[in-house]
């Protein structure tokens, strides 16, 4: 498949279109786009043109790109609508995707677009999905899927098959349900397709088939069907009912939106922000981590003010011309050992107890330690410097690795053990809290050693 190149050329005639409202050159210049690929030419366009176009073509194509926009682009586009003509979208939409758009919405427009709903099913299921949090297995599943009574014969199911395949999208997997509607296994199309047309379904089923609760987290979705290879699981109720199923696609989804979101917590930014967002949702975001920033700054004055011994005296004051360095150095220590757990966590790869983790890690830091030390030695040497200033210099820097690497590797671990997302340890939380400890630390040892 060939990569669609956006181009300013044909941004351009795409607005020259809608401007002169050529409808039908319109629809045949982008009759062939991929819908994904409409989404983000719609992105570029400006409010009216995006609203302009999608109300030129019919709910199946446009549906579907609805899905694909930026959210802020289609909040905008949503608001142009009529509840009939959402209602209309919503209605060529798997439930998940179709619940996805009507979460945006306001509670009065929710309930307006869903009495809108010709298909009492589809408005039914709706209601379900936005009942759970979007982040557990009821708020990502599909409720479509296709399922197989036990107590059916091979023909049977055939022909059920047929009349439900028409509502899925994607057929990954049979499930196999007894008369309660419980999950008792999987069908194999290959066994089905070769069994006898009289062969009874409880008879040539797979019994074994993994499941998730409906109020499974997304983040535990993910790691089983990546562990399992799984294109799609299905979800049970308490009572074992099957409710929905997830495809690939939406945990896909799922683990780039929650990676965007650490990697925001990482930079010390809170909330879902974009670039162009405003000035004032961007401030509200960035200012609580700046502020820790500004508290730990503060700190760090009022420990300096504490060695201003070392200030008035002549031969020690070269000490602060070091401070940036240890800083620095307690600060990168802190974030690398406390991304590589946050990676860890996320990828359930971090086992054992944090006894265990600390030990490894005092042992990496030591020999992190002990060969940066060496290398400032060195470097005192070649300025002249006091021997007994490099070694103090040195040795705080040999302690302040030590304990930033602890404290990087600790708090990520006790974070998620108290429900926290430890993304929020490798940001400013991490460098402001191992700035102000190894500054402490470099003119406490001076202070033992020097005066």
């Amino acid at each position: 498949m060939e990569s669609f190149q956006l181009s300013e050329i044909l941004l351009n005639k795409i607005a020259d279109l809608i401007l002169a409202k050529k409808n039908v050159a319109l629809k045949k210049l982008v009759q062939d786009i991929h819908f994904a690929d409409m989404a983000e030419i719609i992105d570029e366009l400006n409010e009216a043109e995006g609203i302009y176009l999608i109300k030129l073509f019919d709910s199946e194509k446009t549906s579907e790109i609805l899905t694909e926009l930026d959210e802020d682009v289609r909040e905008k586009i949503l608001k142009a609508l009529s509840v009939k003509e959402i209602a209309d979208e919503i209605e060529e939409l798997d439930s998940d995707d179709a619940a996805d758009i009507l979460s945006e919405l306001s509670e009065r427009r929710k309930e307006e677009v869903i009495s809108e709903i010709s298909d009492d099913n589809l408005a039914d299921n709706l209601k379900e999905l936005l009942s759970y949090n979007e982040d557990s297995a009821g708020g990502l599943m599909a409720k479509e899927l296709i399922k197989a009574n036990e107590n059916w014969s091979v023909s049977k199911c055939l022909d059920e098959i047929k009349k439900q395949g028409e509502n899925v999208t994607r057929v990954h997997s049979v499930y196999v349900v007894d008369d309660n509607k419980k999950l008792i296994g999987r069908l194999s199309l290959k066994d089905l397709i070769t069994s006898s047309s009289k062969s009874i379904i409880k008879d040539i089923y797979i019994p074994k088939v993994d499941s998730v609760n409906v109020l499974e987290k997304g983040e535990d979705i993910a790691k089983i069907m990546s562990k399992y290879d799984l294109e799609a699981i299905p979800v049970v109720d308490d009572k074992k009912h099957l409710v929905g199923r997830i495809t690939i696609d939406d945990i896909v989804d799922f683990i780039i939106d929650e990676a965007e979101e650490d990697y925001l917590l990482a930079a010390g930014i809170q909330g879902d922000v974009e670039a162009d967002d405003s000035i004032i949702e961007l401030t509200k975001a960035r200012l609580p981590w700046l502020f820790l920033g500004l508290v730990g700054g503060l700190g760090s004055v009022f420990i300096l003010e504490g060695f201003e011994e070392f200030m008035t005296d002549p031969n020690y004051k070269t000490l602060f011309f070091f401070t940036p360095l240890i800083a620095a150095m307690a600060g990168n220590v802190g974030v690398q050992s406390s991304a590589i757990i946050v990676q860890g966590l996320a990828n359930d790869t971090v086992k054992g107890s944090l006894l265990k983790r600390l030990v490894k890690e005092l042992g990496l830091s030591l020999i992190n330690g002990i060969i940066l030390s060496l290398l400032t030695i060195v470097f005192g040497l070649a300025i002249n410097q006091p021997i007994e200033l490099s070694l103090v210099i040195s040795l705080s820097m040999l302690c302040v690795i030590i304990v930033a690497a602890l404290i990087g590797t600790s708090i990520p671990v006790i974070l998620e053990k108290r429900g926290i997302d430890p993304a929020i340890a490798t940001g400013p939380f991490i460098t402001t809290s191992n700035d102000i400890f190894g500054i402490f630390l470099f003119f406490y040892i001076a202070k033992i050693f020097l005066l």
